[in-house]
């Protein structure tokens, strides 16, 4: 199953070690995400480390970690869906992940309520991506 991933869904499993974190490493799972992943990972790197009590450096090694499970996609591979994306997502900040969902026609993986206010993209919570593995 393929699926873009949110931000916030890493972010989530960084803070709790919980089911977000346990799915980040399911076999069954192809995570992708916008190019910005890493300069998003960075911009929160500081509250990453207050949150979690991990050291920079630690906190450095899980984003290798993570560019290695996560498929990074290019703007240029979805350039063309940015525009449609503004209009469909119901936070601007997150039509990239849109835009990247409209291309590789598959859902996002998020548990932000609001980016369910439309019905162009499929958005999967982690509960109901369970529900999907079982």
């Amino acid at each position: 199953m393929n699926f873009i991933i949110d931000a916030n869904i890493i972010f989530s499993a960084l803070i709790k070690e919980g089911t977000n974190a346990k799915l980040l490493f399911e076999k069954n799972i192809q995570l992708y995400s916008p190019d910005f992943f890493s300069e998003e990972y960075l911009k929160y790197i500081n509250y990453l480390q207050e949150k979690t009590k991990r050291t920079r450096e630690e906190l450095i090694q899980i984003l290798h970690i993570l560019q290695d499970i996560i498929v990074i996609i290019p703007e240029e591979e979805y350039e063309d869906y940015i525009e449609k994306a503004k209009t469909i997502s119901p936070d601007n900040g997150d039509s990239i992940y849109f835009a990247l969902a409209m291309k590789l026609k598959c859902p996002i993986w998020s548990n932000d309520k609001k980016l369910k206010e439309q019905d162009e993209v499929s958005i999967i919570s982690t509960t109901e991506l369970m529900q999907l593995l079982r």
